[in-house]
């Protein structure tokens, strides 16, 4: 067996997709897909990333699910541009957490609450 990633895919749950979608297309400057398909009892918004060989993850507003601080964090690859990143969280409605941090060898990280009460991370190795 291959060695594989831990992580393959994440849900970012949010009560407002319009909103949430909004904020992170801002702040990482692309755009998220919204899939055609049949009907899930969900809504989704993707993060771009390469289906072979990447991690993916979606924005998803699914009954009985919901948005908070305190569970799992992810982190957002944003390679090259996180002191961009966080500059424009504030405007988009977000809050920079915890700024800008070395992690030695590692690279960089931050924290931030998105509009919908989520705790994210961002990473950069410069």
């Amino acid at each position: 067996m291959s060695k594989q990633n831990a992580l393959n895919w994440f849900d970012l749950y949010v009560t407002d997709l319009i909103r949430a979608r909004a904020f992170y297309a801002s702040i990482l400057e692309t755009e998220l897909d919204t899939p055609d398909g049949p009907d899930t009892g969900m809504e989704m918004a993707i993060f771009p990333f390469d289906y072979k060989n990447g991690i993916g993850g979606a924005l998803v507003k699914k009954e009985g699910f919901g948005p908070g601080a305190g569970g799992t964090l992810i982190y957002l690859n944003v390679e090259g541009d996180l002191d961009g990143v966080l500059s424009r969280i504030p405007a988009a409605g977000g809050a920079v957490l915890q700024p800008r941090l070395s992690i030695g060898e590692h690279g960089f990280i931050a924290i931030f609450r998105d509009t919908e009460g989520n705790t994210v991370g961002l990473h950069s190795l410069s």
